[in-house]
Parts: C-alpha cells; structure tokens; sequence
C-alpha cells in the first residue's frame, strides 16, 4: 500500500483490520517516513502489542527507527482472548494491560511530543476508557494508531471485552479525521 505519509500530519488516524491484515507494518512505514523528514524527536509511540506468536506484532519488528523516536512500551503486554482460559483470566489479563498501558499514557501527557502513535490500542480499550484515549488524542498535533477489527479473536470466553472493544472503537472512529481499514490479503 502506497501512502503519502505527508498527509498523515495533523490528523486523527485510525488503521484498523483483522490480525495479519498489515495494521502494523503500515505505522512503521509511517515513523520511517517521519524519522526520513527529521521529524523523530516530535514523536513519541506507545507500543501496546503483546507480540505473541502472530497476534500483535511489535512495531520494532518491521523498523529499526523505533529506536530514533521515543519509544514506550510496557515490560508485558498479555493477548487476553488467547492466554485467559476463562473469564475471569482474560479479565485479569485485561486489567493487567490496562495498568501497563496507563502508566505509559500518564508518561506520554507528563511529557508529550507534537506527533504519537500508539500500535494495538484496542489493548487499552478492553478496560480502560474512551476519555482516556481522547485526551492522548488531544495531546498531539498528529496522532495514529492501529487498532483490532475483526473476527478471529471474537471468542473472549464470556468476558464481554470483544464487544466493548468494538462498541469503543466505533466510537473512536467518530473522532478521527480518517480510518483506513485493511483487509488481509
């Protein structure tokens, strides 16, 4: 996919699509043209992929420029409908990202940059909460992030997070400039 990534500064982005459906690779192509036009020092990314087997691969893994801009990422990040084993586990896991997550948000707003990108945000949206993720918004002048849209991790083991995931998301596509939905290919 062929981008002009000038047309990424100053918005609201959401990259949405199904695990494998290039989400990821798409924001590292962003910090490679942002890190190209000398722009590195304005951004910061929060990278909240639990980097486990092909379920949210970890930005560094498609550019070594995570390393040029400010990078942040929790120590652990769980894929909550793959390990938990029932509700009450991937509600732990969850709540887990959730606390790795918003110290990472509370870093980024103590010290924000012009531009933030944030890979796999619907982590957060499993049990944190919309005003949260719109404040960060706000807090930069050009802000992207891939999020989960799909359906092979639907089954949440009756947790309810694949559904607030999703009622979140919607409601967080209302508040971006543009979202470019992948599909896999």
């Amino acid at each position: 996919m062929n981008m002009d990534f000038q047309d990424f500064l100053g918005k609201r982005i959401l990259i949405v699509g199904e695990i494998g459906s290039g989400k990821t690779r798409l924001l590292a192509k962003f910090i490679d043209f942002l890190v190209e036009v000398g722009l590195e020092s304005e951004t910061t990314l929060i990278d909240l992929a639990p980097g486990y087997g092909d379920i949210g691969r970890l930005t560094e893994g498609y550019t070594g420029n995570v390393y040029r801009v400010r990078y942040l990422k929790p120590d652990r990040i769980f894929p909550p409908r793959t390990l938990g084993r029932s509700k009450d586990e991937v509600l732990e896991y969850a709540r887990r990202n959730y606390e790795a997550a918003r110290r990472l948000f509370k870093k980024f707003l103590e010290e924000p940059t012009r531009i933030l990108l944030v890979n796999d945000l619907t982590i957060y949206l499993h049990y944190g909460e919309i005003d949260d993720i719109l404040k960060l918004m706000s807090s930069a002048e050009t802000f992207t992030a891939t999020a989960y849209e799909g359906v092979i991790l639907s089954d949440d083991k009756g947790s309810g997070i694949s559904v607030r995931e999703k009622k979140l998301l919607d409601r967080l596509k209302r508040e971006v400039d543009l979202v470019l939905s992948l599909s896999k290919s």
